[in-house]
């Protein structure tokens, strides 16, 4: 029996943290401390790598007789396993959780992480769209609106931990993993980001910041390959996302990246866990490693001897938590603890911080910590009476995922044939025109776990755009032809050109189908060659724009593809980035004209299928130049996107002439809707650095704002500018302000900087560390 009496100080919610986890340090045995520092995975399927690399190999079957009576640190995804009722997967979290606390010693429930990428993973909730949709809508107010959603929905079911967001900064769009980023732009994925932790944390659930740090930038965008960067690079490109999530989001854990980052493999990277991340940023909370990361040490690095080794190295580095199972935080670890092999203290370190997110959570303050409040007045009920009483997609999430996806949709290109107006007869073309998966990237529930048991179908609605197109025209003839498959290669044209040949115009819907390790075209492990469309679209895009019927080519993709002819040839281009299941709602009233587009590329559209790894975030020596015959210029660049609208910059200019190297500087000019519709406009503000001690980007995002404006109203925006912003790391690896020109520019893109002021930065070189300021304050006002 556990110790259960108010005499027990770690029960004792009046006394202080500290207290209580000092406490509970002193009294578990070594084997009990051990057990908090791991989580077990039941149902995990061992006959191959379903939903984590390497799953087959590493999973183990779960005995609780033997784990209960020693405590768990974490349960792993009881609702993001197999397709199960969410009441009836409460009811199941439950009683595994009552087993823990009665059957052990001193009864800590375990903690319960699930994934929530895209929406909480689970088997009938919300698909929202994906990260690199939150990037498009460039509104940190809206996925702070989604996250706040996805945090209470996951609360209630009894999860206390996130696996989420990704703060990878796009390097290479081959990598497979894009569409789970936000972009390729730092600031817009640290603000993002930051908005997102702040929504999940905001309903008590514990976010997750990951891959840190490195991941996208691997060898030719291949997954978990190595990484070379310079330490510039990640200073300046990798790191900033993480610090301002750490510093602003009240963020409470941090998964580690899988790759190696200059031959250190980041799970044993003890200056990048300890030394970054906590001696020098000062965050307190837990470290998890990523599924298998620290027995990857052993297996793909090949730099520790055994599991037990391996197991040291991660905890001297700074993780805290293996995940998903034990495989090297079991029974050889304790083992090696008591012969002295590994220090018992660096078990005590990594407790502590366990114990304390444990206490802060409230899972030692009787049962309300982890009973599920869908559960609430009926704890003894059984699965099949709670069973369909849960509603994880109400109107009201997928009215906000639907708002979010109308606000991320992109118009890259648009001769006057968009918005539609009332045609006769539509033709629908392509592999994404009636595909309800379509809209999903990888880790939504119904593609990361429930393609593997297809009997229970997705568990919402999902529209095809075909279904949506219907709805929304609903007085034209619609035909629908595939054409070809997503990557089988097939050319079946014929029908697909008749069609459009009889067709007023021609919706051609392309892109990806999401996956796991292999197994589709944009998701974990689905890396390319190079960005030509997959299988035989481009093919077909070709052909039904030589038709000659108007064409509007609609692209449900993960990543940003070269589109070919198609970008001076067919009518309109419209990007959704796997817009979640509101998506092809939004896609057809962009179409229609009922929603004016107002998404912002947050990765620039390459021109060239091969000219890779290349993002805006270019020095003069990575642009077009007369030495080299390729040529990485975007053909839409980062921050591009059409309205149905038109705006206009004028007035800008600075306050001052002049700024210290420890000064500010307001930036100010005027935007008009000029247009005659109401609409949204992305005003942009970019910094460019012509002589500094290093190369610098040509152009380099410093701040942005969403303004909706109706027709014919003005309004001026300003940005507070510190001349932190201009930092960069200089030749003797420290981030300083130095003196000297610089040009700020605004405008609606990378590529279409409306008009510039010039400053002088003035004063003694500063070196700045991570409080610098990370973003400029923005204000608007009417006009």
């Amino acid at each position: 029996m556990h110790e259960t009496s108010a005499a027990a100080p770690w029960r004792d919610a009046e006394r202080p943290a500290a207290e209580r986890v000092d406490a509970l340090v002193a009294e578990l045995t070594l084997e009990e401390k051990i057990a908090q520092l791991y989580g077990i995975w039941i149902a995990a399927s061992n006959d191959g790598a379903e939903v984590a690399p390497n799953q087959n190999e590493m999973t183990e079957d779960v005995d609780l007789d033997t784990i209960a009576p020693l405590g768990l640190g974490q349960l792993t995804r009881t609702y993001g396993t197999v397709p199960v009722d969410p009441a009836a997967g409460a009811v199941s979290l439950l009683r595994t959780q009552q087993r823990i606390v009665a059957e052990s010693r001193l009864g800590i429930p375990a903690l319960a992480h699930e994934e929530c990428l895209a929406g909480f993973a689970a088997w009938g909730a919300t698909a929202y769209p994906v990260p690199l949709s939150w990037g498009a809508s460039w509104s940190p107010e809206i996925v702070q609106e989604m996250g706040e959603r996805i945090g209470a929905d996951m609360r209630k079911m009894g999860v206390h931990q996130g696996l989420a967001p990704v703060l990878d900064v796009v390097r290479d769009a081959r990598w497979g993993r894009v569409e789970e980023t936000i972009g390729e732009d730092p600031l817009l994925v640290g603000t993002i980001a930051t908005a997102y932790v702040k929504g999940i944390e905001s309903a008590g659930v514990v976010a997750t910041l990951k891959h840190f740090a490195g991941y996208s930038a691997s060898k030719a965008g291949r997954n978990l390959a190595p990484v070379s960067i310079g330490r510039r690079e990640l200073n300046d490109v990798i790191l900033p996302p993480f610090e301002m999530a750490i510093r602003e989001s009240g963020v409470r854990s941090v998964m580690n990246s899988y790759t190696d980052l200059d031959g250190v493999p980041s799970a044993a990277d003890e200056s990048l866990l300890t030394g970054l991340l906590r001696d020098t940023w000062g965050f307190d909370g837990t470290v998890v490693a990523d599924y298998f990361a620290i027995a990857f040490l052993l297996t793909q690095h090949g730099v520790a001897e055994d599991w037990t080794d391996a197991a040291h190295q991660a905890l001297k580095a700074g993780i805290d938590v293996e995940l998903p199972g034990r495989k090297t935080f079991g029974p050889d670890l304790v083992a090696a603890v008591r012969e002295g092999v590994v220090p018992e203290a660096l078990i005590d370190r990594a407790l502590r911080r366990v114990l304390a997110q444990k206490i802060e959570l409230g899972l030692l303050d009787g049962d309300a910590g982890y009973v599920p409040a869908v559960l609430a007045g009926r704890m003894d009920a059984g699965a099949d009476e709670v069973r369909g009483t849960v509603d994880l997609d109400p109107a009201s999430n997928r009215a906000l995922a639907r708002r979010l996806a109308e606000q991320a949709i992109v118009l890259l290109h648009n001769d006057g044939t968009l918005p539609l107006r009332s045609p006769r007869r539509i033709a629908v073309i392509g592999p994404n025109g009636d595909d309800p998966y379509a809209v999903l990237g990888c880790y939504s529930f119904p593609l990361h776990v429930g393609i593997h048991h297809p009997e229970f179908g997705a568990g919402i609605a999902l529209p095809t755009l075909l279904d949506s197109l219907r709805r929304e025209f609903p007085d034209a003839e619609i035909t629908y032809a595939q054409g070809t498959s997503v990557d089988g290669g097939e050319r079946d044209f014929d029908e697909a050109l008749a069609a459009a040949r009889e067709a007023d115009v021609v919706i051609l819907a392309l892109g990806d189908r999401a996956g796991l390790f292999g197994r589709g075209t944009s998701g974990e492990g689905c890396d390319v060659a190079d960005l030509t469309l997959p299988g035989a679209q481009q093919e077909l895009m070709d052909a039904v724009v030589a038709a000659g019927t108007p064409t509007v080519v609609t692209l449900l993709a993960g990543r940003p593809y070269a589109l070919g002819s198609a970008v001076t040839d067919a009518a309109a281009i419209v990007e959704a980035f796997f817009a979640g299941e509101e998506g092809t709602p939004a896609l057809a009233g962009v179409l229609s004209g009922r929603i004016n587009p107002s998404g912002r590329l947050p990765v620039s559209v390459p021109a060239s299928a091969g000219a890779q790894p290349s993002t805006y975030l270019a020095v003069p020596l990575a642009r077009k130049s007369g030495v080299s015959n390729i040529d990485p210029s975007a053909a839409f660049p980062f921050g591009h996107g059409l309205t149905y609208t038109t705006f206009s910059h004028t007035d800008l200019e600075a306050d001052v002439s002049e700024i210290a190297t420890d000064g500010t500087v307001t930036v100010s000019l005027r935007v008009t809707n000029t247009g005659d519709r109401d609409g949204v406009d992305v005003v942009q503000l970019y910094v460019h650095d012509p002589v500094a001690q290093t190369p610098r980007p040509v152009q380099r995002l410093i701040g942005y704002v969403r303004v909706p404006l109706a027709a014919g109203d003005t309004v001026e925006v300003r940005f507070g500018v510190s001349a932190d912003l201009f930092a960069y790391t200089g030749r003797a690896m420290e981030r300083i302000v130095d003196a000297g020109e610089i040009v700020l520019s605004a405008g609606r893109s990378s590529g279409d900087l409306a008009s510039t002021v010039t400053l002088r930065v003035v004063g003694d070189t500063r070196v700045v560390d991570h409080t610098r300021a990370l973003a400029p304050t923005v204000a608007v006002t009417s006009v």
